[in-house]
């Protein structure tokens, strides 16, 4: 009773750990999305009394990211909602789903400032560099007070992490304006204003590569990056009193939330539940994998066709299947 209790209040610990975190998500989400929505108003009507073509465009891409912002905080509030017997993990893939539209939009965005470069670099429209350097200075403020919030909570959260790139990609934009709009104020070189937008077009299409990598690779259900399968397999087959592992899968479930499946083989003098426990600790000490699903039998009793990665001690040879 001892070790059961041990692993239900570890458990139990262990979802308040997520709540905590998904509180604070949720909170760090919402103040971003409260100061880039007012500076977003703030930036259209600057754009407006100014003509800057540079400052409507930044608005734009705010008003894209405030929607961004605005759906990574609704996943985060439907990752939180409790499993039905349809959907046992509940909403915890959400927040997947909105890292994934986020990585899709921040390449949108990237070809967009591409095409409007082009055209700027045909014909430069002019623009008042000094009220366009205050309110760029503004939004610079603006975009690195929301960074900094979202970085005291973005941890593995694939959506937290989307949310962050959305507003650095903001902080690059408002330092391309600043670089752009001091060159013309001091030059008045109008070409200035497109070449940064250029750079930062390409520094926002990097950042979105790793979140597309690996909010993809979650829906696909490949392993976590940081998880080696193959060392995971053979470390298990080495533990005492295994005899064969195969049909070993890892995933997530959603970021920070591994899981492990495998049928497990032990010798007909070992004690099954033994050797079941003995594995789940060694994974979650060792791994951090503490959701896990372990068929074990003995050797003989249980023949199945393998459908995954097989794996036996060293220097055994695999046994005859029937």
């Amino acid at each position: 009773m001892g070790a059961v209790a041990q692993r239900y209040n570890s458990a139990v610990a262990h979802e308040h750990s997520h709540e905590d975190a998904r509180d604070a998500n949720r909170r760090a989400l919402a103040i971003t999305l409260a100061l880039t929505a007012s500076f977003t108003v703030a930036e259209v009507i600057g754009g407006l009394l100014t003509g800057s073509l540079a400052l409507l465009a930044d608005a734009g891409h705010m008003l894209s990211d405030n929607l961004s912002l605005g759906a990574a905080l609704f996943a985060a509030w439907l990752a939180g909602r409790p499993g039905t017997p349809e959907k046992s993990f509940g909403y915890k893939r959400a927040e997947i789903l909105a890292a994934l539209a986020n990585g899709v939009t921040l390449v949108a965005i990237s070809i967009w400032i591409f095409v409007e470069a082009l055209w700027r670099l045909r014909e430069p429209p002019e623009i008042l560099g000094g009220p366009m350097l205050a309110i760029a200075g503004l939004g610079l403020f603006v975009n690195v007070a929301g960074a900094i919030i979202l970085s005291r909570s973005v941890g593995e959260s694939l959506n937290m992490q989307g949310a962050l790139r959305h507003v650095i990609a903001d902080a690059l934009g408002s330092l391309g304006t600043i670089t752009a709009a001091l060159i013309i104020v001091l030059t008045g070189w109008r070409f200035a204003d497109p070449i940064a937008s250029v750079a930062i077009a390409a520094l926002i299409l990097a950042s979105s590569w790793s979140l597309l990598r690996d909010s993809t690779n979650v829906l696909l259900e490949a392993a976590p990056r940081r998880i080696d399968s193959e060392e995971v397999g053979r470390r298990m087959v080495s533990a005492e009193g295994i005899s064969e592992i195969h049909d070993l899968h890892i995933w997530e479930i959603t970021s920070g939330f591994p899981a492990l499946s495998a049928h497990i083989l032990v010798s007909q003098n070992e004690d099954c539940h033994a050797r079941r426990r003995d594995l789940e600790t060694l994974l979650a000490r060792e791994y951090g994998i503490s959701h896990t699903t372990l068929q074990v039998d003995h050797v003989g009793d249980h023949e199945s066709e393998t459908h995954g990665p097989r794996f036996l001690p060293l220097g055994e040879k695999p046994r005859r299947s029937h």
